[in-house]
């Protein structure tokens, strides 16, 4: 798997109340289907996915099992995000990651 990850330029910056600190400003690649996350007010974390791309209860994130997929990862309007329409709840990423540092999907 690839060790970085592509991050968009997020047109929505510009109207977003820097009181959303929530926002994620930079994605990157781990092993293990894990992602690095940074949101806008510096919080870093990890966000742990292969429970859940692996399970079958994945649904639309099932398709992220193949790690060329998994690896098309961006950031797009502060949100985790994947071609197709896929991303993650960035205001509950930002709470787990807040809390304990990581946000385990299952």
């Amino acid at each position: 798997m690839c060790a970085q990850a592509v991050t968009k330029k997020d047109c929505a910056t510009a109207v977003i109340s820097p009181r959303t600190p929530w926002r994620v400003a930079s994605v990157e690649l781990q092993p293990g289907f894990r992602l690095k996350v940074r949101f806008l007010d510096g919080i870093e974390g990890v966000v742990e996915m292969e429970a859940l791309v692996h399970s079958a209860e994945a649904g639309v994130f099932s398709i992220l099992k193949e790690p060329a997929r998994f690896a098309e990862v961006y950031v797009e309007r502060g949100a985790v995000t994947w071609p197709g329409e896929i991303d993650l709840a960035p205001d509950a990423m930002y709470r787990a990651i807040s809390e304990t540092g990581i946000w385990k999907l299952s």
